[in-house]
């Protein structure tokens, strides 16, 4: 007998590959963000750290009821999508991993970004006095340096977007192969009669991914500090 069903697999599924595809969308933003906060000086820098981190403080059904006014079939963004290039976000697994991605996102650049702060400036001014432009000095000198810091952050991203509802349940709904993602399987077990085995071993899996997630960030991150005070 196995141990998960046919349709717990298919949560697990689902919920791993929107919680890849919303870490790797978002890193690139992620990096950029960070580098933005962390050594940027322009007007607005208070502004666009409240924005980032406002997923984190806002209820997840507000974000996700936001996503559906932007990004639904008759959004002022979705509708675009659809007419021109034929995407719909709202109740399909792109849109899931959306809003993963906007959930997890303010982690991911916290974490980033705390890296990029440890870095050493005067490394970076070194760089810059042998010639090299800002993007060889970051792709040479910081990246190397913050690189556990990046590999926390998409960790705790990966981690979040796996234990993502409110948004999505609400943005993407809670449809069986579609949009059911483990959080959205184990509140649809809990009112199916009979279906706290099922939870339970959902829940088992969701704190064992949670807990090893933080666990390698947490080493990640002490790594980085060693490395940047040269221990």
């Amino acid at each position: 007998m196995e141990w998960l069903r046919e349709e717990e697999w298919m949560a697990l599924a689902l919920s791993l590959r929107v919680s890849l595809w919303a870490t790797l969308l978002s890193l690139p933003f992620g990096i950029l963000t960070a580098l933005l906060l962390a050594r940027g000086r322009f007007w607005g820098k208070g502004l666009l750290n409240g924005l980032v981190h406002l997923p984190l403080i806002m209820p997840p059904v507000v974000t996700g009821y936001l996503l559906l006014i932007l990004f639904g079939k008759q959004g002022m963004i979705g509708s675009s999508l659809y007419n021109w290039f034929g995407i719909t976000l709202a109740f399909k697994w792109t849109g899931a991993v959306l809003a993963a991605a906007i959930m997890a996102f303010p982690l991911m650049v916290r974490a980033i970004r705390l890296a990029i702060e440890a870095v050493d400036p005067k490394l970076e001014q070194a760089s810059a006095t042998l010639g090299a432009n800002k993007l060889w000095t970051f792709t040479l000198v910081t990246l190397p340096l913050i690189l556990p810091g990046v590999i926390a952050g998409s960790l705790l991203a990966f981690a979040k977007a796996m234990g993502e509802f409110g948004a999505t349940i609400t943005f993407v709904a809670n449809i069986p192969g579609e949009t059911r993602t483990v959080p959205s399987a184990i509140f649809a077990f809990l009112e199916t009669p009979g279906g706290d085995g099922a939870a339970i071993r959902l829940v088992i899996i969701s704190v064992i991914v949670s807990i090893a997630a933080l666990c390698v960030s947490e080493f990640l991150a002490a790594r980085t500090l060693r490395r940047i005070k040269g221990q």
